[in-house]
């Protein structure tokens, strides 16, 4: 059985910068792309960040670009996402999520459905 787990969330300044961490196990486990979603009290899980391996393509939600950076090591099951300038906007849960299926072709690197596998969760908390 595949298993996420993130860490590196905590309480920050706004302005100040994170990075947080996920790692994949599991004795079977690949996938063809791995992405960052946030979500809110109130709110729908936002995409974040994406992040395919067979090009290296990196995508990101128009509320974090040109502030947050994803990045990951396919051979090391590991995914990361470095944030910086946080805004008290930028407070939520975020979930690290794996495709295994390699289903965006047939939908987007930003739909929930494509990914299978989903972490539990990193608190991330914004002060202002």
């Amino acid at each position: 059985q595949v298993q996420l787990v993130e860490s590196g969330g905590g309480l920050v300044q706004a302005g100040g910068s994170l990075r947080l961490s996920c790692a994949a196990s599991g004795r079977t486990f690949s996938s063809y792309g791995m992405g960052w979603f946030r979500q809110a009290p109130g709110k729908e899980r936002e995409f974040v960040a994406a992040l395919r391996w067979r090009n290296s393509g990196t995508y990101y939600g128009d509320s974090v670009k040109g502030r947050f950076t994803i990045s990951g090591d396919n051979a090391q099951n590991m995914l990361y996402l470095q944030m910086n300038s946080l805004k008290s906007e930028d407070t939520a849960v975020y979930y690290c999520a794996a495709d295994s299926h390699g289903l965006a072709y047939i939908s987007s690197v930003r739909d929930r459905a494509i990914y299978d596998y989903w972490g539990q969760g990193t608190q991330v908390t914004v002060s202002s």
